[in-house]
């Protein structure tokens, strides 16, 4: 089949790479250029961690990020360039005076392994546990958490995997070319078979009720931290991360802040990011800042995915919000039944509405 996608971000390119795998002619249309770091799957850690997310998000993204960490280690493994991916858990720690915003952090997960008893438990680790983790944490902090299994790959090697991959199937690659679903009649003669949304925050126009939610990332280079795994520090205005990649890099970022604002990073949130890397581990001191990153991701009212039907034969996939990576591969396998079958067993598993338009 003939398959537009509209997007080039990380869905559209996930589904350009499989579609063009399973034999099927996709086209993409992306209103940037090719170089261009616009896409909100940039401004991201790429930390999968359903169970972290659980304090916050809804059970149905929880399940598509159990779903998900499965599932990468095979799309990973289906590209022809390396990309970093590793599953050693999410270690959480907090300062003593925010003792009180962990412990509720803490009967969260507690209330979530309740109500989903497949999820791993979180074990909770003094000072001498966390010493045995990563050397030198016991003598900052004496209480975290290890939620196992949990993991991260690296999303800029991911991205560029991925657009090297639809260059060598063959995908037409349209760039500068902003289109939307009504520019094209799916199923008429001279016309795509299928057409998938997958704009992000591109696709405002038609959506009104999608808003950006800001994400901002400190790129770090730090050869002398040993820190080997995704780092979550208790905040007491937002959750702050700091996840080791390859060859001394690390991402420090906060989670999400209410603002459509895509303007540089500020003063106040560089200054807080730094401070909780230090707090976190001395050796922040001597970093290198590579880069400031600020990114709006797109979400919905009710912070969850939807997979809409915009008509027969088109499809509008949106709202991944702050759980891009977490979700994505979810996301795309849905996406794949639907063109493949037109229904979705795994959406009707994972309890995934696909809504009709309104």
């Amino acid at each position: 089949m003939n398959i537009v996608i509209l997007g080039a971000g990380l869905m559209g390119r996930l589904l350009a790479c499989s579609l063009a795998r399973a034999g099927h002619t996709p086209s993409v249309y992306e209103e940037r250029d090719a170089d261009s770091r616009g896409a909100a799957a940039f401004a991201a850690a790429a930390m999968l961690a359903p169970l972290a997310e659980s304090a916050i998000a809804e059970d149905l993204v929880v399940r598509m990020g159990q779903h998900s960490l499965a599932r990468w280690p095979e799309l990973i493994g289906e590209l022809d360039t390396p990309v970093f991916f590793q599953r050693e858990g999410t270690l959480v720690v907090w300062h003593r005076q925010d003792a009180p915003d962990a412990q509720r952090f803490s009967q969260l997960l507690a209330a979530t392994g309740e109500r989903l008893p497949e999820l791993p438990v979180p074990q909770t680790l003094d000072a001498t546990g966390l010493e045995a983790l990563e050397p030198g944490m016991g003598t900052r902090f004496t209480q975290g958490l290890l939620l196992p299994g949990e993991g991260q790959l690296d999303n800029h090697q991911l991205m560029d995997a991925l657009l090297a991959q639809m260059q060598r199937l063959g995908v037409a690659l349209h760039w500068n070319s902003p289109h939307s679903p009504a520019d094209f009649t799916p199923g008429q003669a001279g016309q795509p078979d299928w057409v998938l949304d997958c704009r992000g925050l591109g696709a405002q126009p038609q959506l009104p009720e999608l808003r950006g939610v800001r994400g901002e990332i400190v790129t770090l280079h730090a050869p002398n931290v040993t820190l080997s795994r995704p780092t979550r520090l208790i905040h007491p205005r937002y959750p702050i991360y700091i996840a080791p990649k390859l060859d001394g890099y690390f991402l420090v970022g906060a989670t999400e802040i209410e603002s459509d604002d895509t303007s540089p990073m500020s003063l106040r949130s560089c200054l807080e990011l730094l401070s909780a890397a230090y707090t976190v581990d001395s050796g922040f001191g001597e970093a290198r800042i590579i880069e400031l990153v600020a990114q709006c991701r797109p979400a919905l009212p009710n912070n969850q995915p939807a997979v809409r039907w915009l008509g027969e034969r088109t499809l509008q996939v949106n709202g991944l919000y702050r759980h891009g990576y977490l979700i994505s591969p979810a996301m795309h396998d849905v996406v794949l039944e639907l063109v493949n079958a037109g229904t979705s067993p795994l959406a009707q598993q994972l309890d995934l509405a696909l809504e009709a338009a309104p």
